[in-house]
């Protein structure tokens, strides 16, 4: 194996990047491999499930998250290894590799159960979510190919290397936002799944439309809408002032309390309210919830249960986001592994568009050419804004027709005004396209 034959080897399985790390003594199949010292890896590898594993004791609580692992061989064959997982020790934080030998037919036992310094591990990932890894003795031709190869991008411990294919990923994305700046009003719409367009007549139309622009098509999966960014609309009312709007971060339904438990009827009967305006036979729940803050309208209180905002770290593998109400029940909640798994694959790399929209005749939309870019997060920083008021649930669900047939519309929204964007990345940056 030299890197050439590797590069070809995973561009031809759809990856776009190599991510080496040098390995330590301690990097093996004993100690597990050492990934970083934060949340940042779960950026990069796509896993399909977090399980929390409470032990009672901060000292020992961690997450545990399968991915889809497969070792290279010399021979270029892929070998799966069905027990690989990712630990998550959230005390320090930091990510461990672990099981990558137990159960695979054609495992790097040699190279991977030593003490042996200065190995390098290479890692992809493929086109459909699958993981790919190779490892090399430090006395190879691979790597002493890495050790003369110049890289210009790291990300946490790795080196990063781009392959052929993906390479201007930013300036494509840059280039279509300039086109679609350059459209000036567009009439709104939006893809369905098979792409085909269709007008799109609600207030939250912005973001469809520039979606539809880009070729997106509606997803439920998390996953970068384009080119490996995340791109998202908010609405101003001058382009000039980008840092002073509210933009949707996500829109996750609760995995806990008497709204997951009860149904969300049941839900609204208790916590909800009759419309303000007048409209009769209807209940909603809204209005902006803070950490610590009891709401007026719903008497609920935003608590982030396990999270230490000292220290900023999680303390309990089984925290989660809660609703309270004053007898102490979790009216709604979201486990903190299931937003973890969203956040930090979702939002790596995020791209915010400014729009303006007009709805005097047929609704229609322009988007500017001032564009907000966050690269590299971690859950943790998202819960540090929550726990300081910055991201704050918003929701609007409502159920019509109460005494009649029922009708009830969910939309759960977390929130954050554009001005602390920043906070959530490691570099952000405002780009003019023009």
């Amino acid at each position: 194996m030299n890197l050439e034959n590797l590069k070809k080897l995973l561009i031809d399985n759809g990856c776009q990047k190599i991510y080496v790390k040098k390995l330590s003594p301690n990097d093996n199949s004993k100690n597990q491999v050492y990934l970083g010292g934060s949340f940042e890896i779960l950026n990069i590898l796509p896993i399909s499930e977090i399980k929390t594993e409470e032990a009672g004791d901060w000292n020992r609580e961690r997450f545990k998250a399968s991915m889809n692992f497969s070792w290279i061989s010399n021979d270029c064959n892929f070998y799966p290894a069905p027990n690989s997982q990712l630990i998550l020790y959230p005390k320090y934080p930091e990510v461990r590799l672990s099981g990558f030998l137990l159960g695979c037919e054609n495992p790097p036992s040699e190279l991977m159960t030593q003490r042996l310094a200065d190995r390098l591990l290479f890692l992809s990932i493929t086109d459909k979510g699958r993981v790919l890894g190779y490892v090399a003795s430090p006395n190879s031709e691979i790597s002493n190919e890495f050790n003369q190869t110049t890289f210009n991008d790291e990300i946490g411990i790795f080196k990063v290397l781009e392959l052929p294919k993906t390479k201007n990923n930013r300036e494509r994305l840059f280039a279509e936002l300039l086109r679609i700046h350059q459209l000036n009003w567009i009439t709104s719409k939006r893809l369905d799944k098979d792409r085909n367009v269709l007008p799109c007549l609600s207030s939250n139309c912005g973001g469809y439309t520039l979606e539809a622009e880009l070729g997106i098509t509606p997803n439920g999966y998390s996953e970068p809408d384009f080119l490996g960014w995340e791109v998202k609309q908010f609405g101003v009312t001058n382009f000039d002032r980008i840092t002073s709007s509210v933009i949707t971060l996500m829109t996750p339904e609760p995995t806990d309390g008497i709204y997951k438990t009860q149904g969300t009827k049941e839900f609204l009967l208790q916590y909800g309210y009759l419309d303000k305006t007048g409209r009769e036979d209807r209940i909603n729940f809204g209005g902006i919830h803070k950490a610590g803050l009891r709401h007026n309208s719903t008497n609920l209180e935003m608590q982030l249960l396990g999270y230490d905002a000292e220290s900023g770290k999680i303390r309990n593998s089984n925290g989660r986001i809660a609703l309270i109400d004053k007898k102490g029940n979790e009216a709604a909640a979201w486990s903190f592994s299931s937003m973890l798994l969203h956040w930090n694959r979702k939002h790596n790399q995020a791209c915010y568009v400014p729009s303006l929209s007009d709805t005097t005749g047929n609704r229609r939309y322009k988007y500017g050419n001032k564009i907000i870019l966050g690269k590299g997060t971690d859950f943790q920083l998202f819960l540090r804004q929550m726990s300081l008021g910055n991201i704050y649930y918003d929701p609007g669900i409502k159920m019509e027709n109460i005494s009649t047939k029922p009708k009830i519309k969910k939309r759960s929204q977390f929130r954050i005004k554009s001005q602390f964007l920043g906070e959530l990345y490691k570099l952000n940056e405002i780009k003019t396209l023009l």
